[in-house]
């Protein structure tokens, strides 16, 4: 304790000494004493060790924590390449046992690049590390007392709009009418965007499973969809269409003209976003914005389809994508090109929240993804401790305490483990 009073002492007559006199630097001066009254009394930076990495396994989703030799831990969570993961959590964790934590970035470059031949460039490998770089980020902000955004430079706003995935895609080959009920009941929720997924590889129309370029019927199909969206709510609710990366550039140029008139939000990955030129190409041809990324891993992978001018707008996933510091880092280099930034998102609330932070901290935030079965599933609930709303009216309010802010409950976890993998074992 001892050193902890000498520290803040000093800190606090550095801050007095360097600013007296200065009258605009004399609220930087109160807000360093602040930030250092602020400080967690119950850890001590400079001795703060990691000893543990375990995880659990929840549906699509794996959960990793990072114990400390302070009684401090930090969560984290990545999403979909993360099968069959259990045991590199474990070799990556024991990669950083014994350091300070306090380190993300650092962290995050040591693993990444003592991998090289690993898979540190993308997939199941980044995904691994996007959940302990998060984690990481947790403990910091637990540790200085601020909120995860804080660490990041502060925030641009205070709520983050998100748009809901209506989930539709769960009916077998909904009607017209089925999209738009469906839309009228997000807009009754208090959401003023929308999401509706049209690629259906069981789509009664279609005459060959594995051949993607959609016939006259199956275009109908789109287009009549989100048409009947359209008419339900009116021209001031925002309207995203996902085709998945489906289908081929004709029927992906194709589709992007035809729904110029409905006004779209975006149009989302009309073919797979592995071929910048094709992209290129269906962007510049079309009024209608062309969104990609949620498959697309480090900020290096962004780089080509930004300069190119192959997207009006990036949506990277940030529970995959390479961290919470690696997202920060994707969304101000679309920040040079001007491209909003707006992330994919399937995780659970700690997963959202974790992304919520990211989203403030920088300029070009647009809108992130929320699944609507997160209103209704229990499971999501289960999962994690939060005391305050998740979301209203279309926003999620940013947490201001130390860290992400939310936590996972394993108890609740357990209910919904998958069998056969270890839990925080």
């Amino acid at each position: 304790m001892t050193n902890k009073k000498s520290r803040r002492s000093f800190l606090l007559k550095g801050a007095a000494l360097g600013l007296t006199g200065a009258g605009l630097m004399t609220s930087f001066g109160q807000g360093l004493q602040a930030a250092v009254q602020k400080q967690n009394n119950y850890s001590n930076p400079s001795d703060l060790k990691i000893t543990d990495v375990k995880c659990g396994f929840v549906r699509g989703a794996v959960y990793v924590k990072i114990y400390t030799n302070q009684d401090v831990w930090g969560c984290g969570e990545a999403v979909d390449a993360i099968h069959g993961s259990y045991y590199l959590v474990k070799r990556l964790g024991n990669q950083i046992k014994g350091q300070n934590p306090l380190n993300p970035n650092r962290l995050a470059e040591q693993l990444r690049k003592g991998s090289f031949f690993g898979g540190a460039q993308s997939g199941v490998f980044v995904a691994v590390l996007t959940a302990i770089e998060t984690a990481l980020w947790d403990i910091t902000g637990k540790v200085f007392n601020v909120p995860v955004y804080q660490l990041l430079g502060g925030k641009f706003r205070d709520k983050i709009r998100v748009y809901c995935d209506t989930a539709l895609y769960a009916t077998t080959n909904p009607e017209p009418s089925d999209y738009a009920a469906a839309a009228r009941d997000a807009v009754d929720r208090g959401y003023n965007a929308v999401k509706f997924d049209v690629d259906n590889g069981r789509d009664p129309n279609k005459y060959d499973r594995f051949n993607w370029t959609a016939n006259p019927a199956e275009i109908d199909r789109m287009y009549n969809a989100i048409a009947a969206v359209r008419e339900e709510v009116g021209p001031n609710i925002d309207i995203c269409v996902d085709m998945h990366g489906r289908y081929d550039a004709v029927t992906g140029m194709k589709m992007a003209k035809m729904y110029e008139p409905l006004n779209l939000m975006w149009l989302e990955e009309p073919v797979p976003a592995d071929n910048p030129e094709v992209y290129k190409h269906i962007t510049q041809e079309t009024s209608t914005p062309i969104c990609a990324g949620e498959n697309i891993y480090l900020a290096y992978g962004f780089t080509k389809l930004l300069s190119d001018g192959a997207l009006d707008i990036i949506m990277p996933d940030l529970q995959k994508a390479g961290g919470l510091g690696e997202a920060q880092r994707i969304a101000n280099l679309a920040n040079l090109y001007y491209v909003p930034f707006s992330p994919h998102m399937v995780a659970s609330f700690l997963g959202a929240m974790a992304s919520c932070h990211v989203c403030a901290s920088v300029p070009n935030f647009q809108i992130m993804e929320w699944q609507i079965y997160m209103d209704k599933d229990e499971i999501w609930k289960d999962i994690v401790t939060y005391d305050g709303p998740r979301t209203e009216n279309s926003f999620i309010t940013l947490s201001e305490k130390p860290g992400i802010g939310v936590e996972i409950n394993e108890e609740g976890m357990k209910k919904h483990a998958v069998p056969g993998i270890p839990f925080f074992e």
